[in-house]
């Protein structure tokens, strides 16, 4: 009975040499192809010999060829260093990433109140410049611990906005985006925006999403909190997209970036108008674990986020708020 020989008495340069050995049919042809000397492959053949069992190369007229067994090692030893360089070679993650030619899988959890256009825009980018990509998208809602995810791996990306961005996260910066009301045309505020005061603005009926984690005022809410004031949250919606469509006849109040509400003048009977309070500019950022921070295909994912997030404050929208 053979007895295998132990893993540890074989390593990655002498699989190369059975490989280089057997399609060369040469040990000198072999040490040229190595970078090596006649002796050491001479040396690394016998060793191999040994390992195998078998003689590998056989004389043959004035030449060698190889032995059954040796082409049945062929084609092994070929795949096993096409994964070894595919695990540690320069094409490995963090080296070098070919979108057009990589297959891989993108969890990514976004809220949609950037721009109801941001996620098909980016969707449409990722497919076009890499087919293989599958996407899964997340949303962020009250029951998702996006931070645990990410350490996780079930999430790759967060992108979203906080007041305070968690601090123990990579963290890059999208935009930031004016803060404005937008309000149903038949709202008191549209029709009279010089009596559209902060008392008035407090006492409104407003609509706001659904918190990220149970408890969690929104960015909104938290500045009016450390300001000592409080709005009346009449609405929660966990729909961010269809909440412009709730503001006309009902007296309600969106307050959010203006990115977003640009989308809907012209679509729906609504209308933007100021803040009588001056909230800070929303400013909207991707999260990422350590863990992919070093990752090429992630780069090339957090490098077309920040892309079309800018090209949506530069595009059309962007036309639209200097037309407005």
């Amino acid at each position: 009975m053979t007895i295998a020989p132990p893993l540890a008495n074989i390593d990655l340069h002498l699989v190369r040499v059975l490989s280089t050995v057997i399609s060369e049919r040469s040990v000198s042809r072999a040490a040229m192809r190595l970078g090596s000397t006649q002796p050491q492959v001479s040396t690394q053949l016998r060793r191999l010999r040994s390992l195998t069992g078998d003689p590998l190369l056989v004389r043959s007229g004035t030449g060698m060829v190889p032995t059954d067994a040796a082409l049945s090692l062929l084609a092994p030893a070929q795949r096993l260093l096409r994964e070894a360089e595919t695990l540690f070679g320069p094409t490995r993650a963090g080296r070098r990433f070919d979108p057009a030619e990589t297959e891989f899988t993108l969890n990514l959890a976004a809220s949609d109140y950037l721009d109801p256009q941001f996620l098909p825009t980016l969707v449409t980018r990722l497919r076009s410049q890499s087919p293989g990509v599958r996407l899964v998208l997340h949303p962020l809602t009250g029951d998702a611990d996006y931070r645990t995810k990410l350490a996780l791996g079930e999430v790759d990306v967060v992108v979203g906005n906080w007041l305070r961005p968690p601090g123990e996260l990579h963290l890059g910066r999208l935009i930031t985006d004016d803060v404005v009301c937008l309000v149903g045309d038949d709202h008191a505020a549209a029709r009279n925006p010089r009596a559209w005061t902060v008392e008035r603005y407090l006492a409104s009926d407003h609509v706001a999403p659904t918190p990220l984690h149970p408890g969690a005022p929104g960015v909104i809410d938290e500045y009016l909190a450390l300001q000592g004031q409080s709005r009346r949250i009449a609405v929660r919606s966990a729909h961010f997209g269809l909440v412009p469509a709730m503001l006309p006849g009902s007296g309600l109040v969106l307050t959010t970036g203006k990115l977003f509400c640009l989308r809907y003048i012209g679509r729906l009977p609504v209308r933007i108008v100021p803040c009588p309070l001056r909230f800070p500019p929303m400013a909207y950022y991707q999260l990422w674990h350590d863990r992919t921070h070093a990752s090429a295909a992630q780069r090339w994912v957090r490098e077309a986020i920040r892309a079309v997030a800018r090209e949506l404050v530069d595009g059309p929208a962007a036309e639209a708020g200097r037309a407005a």
